[in-house]
């Protein structure tokens, strides 16, 4: 898997979809128990969910990846890390495991620290919690994609992007005691950031799964106001107005949805 490959899990921070983290004051010793806790309460553990693909892939993938895991260890800098850790989270990717890519692209993060690189891992952690067929790789994605997030946001607290990222992500999976968290997250984003289509579709994606069709209408052409070309806007208002009964109007949007996205 090369560098571009990689980099199309980068492009889908768009996809998803304000906690400011301080100067770290908190003792090693102290890090590191926190650390250990954090293992132990997550749902599985990545070495549980890498050894059961080794018993999925073909062998073809799983030599490659073999010889990845090599050329890994013996890598004498971060620089060199960072790029095997690219091939390695881009072909688990590539081969429908975006649990095990995430944990690589995370791996990536820690060395280089960047609101990018935490980005891209939370990114591809919360594809990990839409596809997951089981209840404990989704926790275990979801736990991850909001530590990621959030770590991007302490770096860059300006991007909204990651902002809504995480507000979306505690929409896939609701906190237990705080079922509306993210929902409030993204109005909040919408009083702070009252211009951004990110955040009014994102709105307006959630009103139309609850059957809120008017709303997203209203909050979609307000995205559209603002960026007249935004073609996200553009497809869900096919589906709003098809929801709202309204179907030539729903036949318009869906047909320049298609010519757009051509």
């Amino acid at each position: 898997m090369t560098n571009l490959q990689y980099t199309v899990i980068g492009g889908a921070l768009l996809l998803f979809l304000v906690l400011y983290f301080g100067c770290e004051t908190k003792p090693p010793g102290q890090q590191q128990v926190e650390q250990t806790r954090m293992l132990q309460s997550e749902a599985t553990d990545v070495n549980i969910l890498i050894r059961e693909a080794h018993d999925e892939l073909p062998a073809d993938q799983m030599s490659t990846i073999q010889a990845l895991q090599q050329e890994l260890a013996l890598a004498d800098s971060d620089s060199l890390k960072v790029e095997v850790l690219k091939q390695l989270s881009g072909r688990w990717y590539e081969n429908e495991y975006p649990a095990i890519a995430g944990h690589y692209a995370q791996e990536i993060a820690e060395l280089e620290g960047s609101e990018k690189a935490w980005s891209i891992a939370g990114t591809t952690y919360a594809i990990c919690v839409q596809r997951a067929e089981s209840d404990k790789v989704r926790t275990f994605c979801n736990q991850r994609a909001i530590r990621a997030f959030e770590n991007a946001i302490s770096l860059d607290p300006s991007n909204v992007t990651n902002q809504v990222n995480l507000a979306l992500t505690y929409t896939e999976v609701p906190p237990p005691n705080e079922p509306m968290k993210g929902i409030l997250m993204l109005r909040e984003l919408e009083q702070s950031f009252p211009e951004s289509p990110l955040v009014l579709t994102s709105l307006a994606r959630l009103a139309i799964k609850t059957g809120q069709f008017e709303r997203a209408i209203q909050r979609l052409n307000q995205a559209l106001e603002l960026e007249n070309d935004n073609l996200n806007a553009i497809c869900l208002l096919a589906q709003a107005y098809a929801g709202a009964g309204d179907q030539a109007q729903a036949q318009a949007y869906d047909e320049r949805c298609r010519n757009n996205a051509k």
